[in-house]
């Protein structure tokens, strides 16, 4: 005879009660509610596995209730959940040292690349602002046409008349900002 033991059967045979056992003050295992609020299923264990689920199954076939129908949505949701479970997580990557040190390697690489670019890009962007800050400069010191005063054109160019049409909004306030997106993405048919 083997001394084989494993948790679910020493769980099961710890946890399940014998039927001669009155399930009216019995309480569940390592409840914190009183007995009188507890609720115990003597035919099934402890732990609703698929012996709590099949009484349970009987019970309401015998009442003659149909099952609830899920909501497609929802089966949707657990499916993606079900995606992120610790089950579906895979293992840690093993390697020997020298695959290791490639694929160290090649990560740090990559990564500067990313870096690179990102600063690239960043130096950029600066550059453009710098160019933009150093022209309203020039124009806010300016003297304007004619009898104009210092700062006339920088006035102009900041009032953007005219940019969105005849008295036209910028389309960020054509409508409210919300958390989701409208019914009707785009009304083709609306006239100002």
């Amino acid at each position: 005879m083997s001394l084989t033991l494993n948790l679910r059967g020493l769980a099961t045979r710890l946890f399940t009660l014998p039927k001669t056992m009155p399930t009216t003050t019995t309480m569940a295992p390592f409840s914190t509610l009183p007995p009188q609020l507890a609720r115990f299923d003597a035919g099934a264990n402890t732990f609703g596995g698929k012996a709590g689920l099949a009484a349970k199954q009987k019970r309401t076939a015998k009442k003659g209730s149909k099952t609830e129908q899920r909501d497609p949505k929802m089966i949707n949701m657990l499916k993606h959940f079900a995606v992120l479970s610790p089950r579906r997580i895979p293992p840690p990557l093993r390697m020997a040292r020298n695959r290791h040190l490639r694929h160290w390697t090649i990560h740090r690489a990559w990564l500067l690349f990313r870096r690179r670019e990102r600063e690239n890009r960043e130096r950029t962007l600066m550059r453009q602002y710098q160019g933009m800050y150093a022209a309203c400069e020039e124009l806010r010191m300016s003297d304007g046409p004619g009898t104009r005063e210092t700062g006339y054109l920088y006035r102009v160019a900041m009032e953007k008349k005219g940019v969105y049409g005849h008295h036209g909004v910028p389309i960020e306030y054509a409508r409210p900002q919300t958390e989701t997106p409208a019914k009707v993405a785009w009304n083709h048919d609306w006239k100002l």
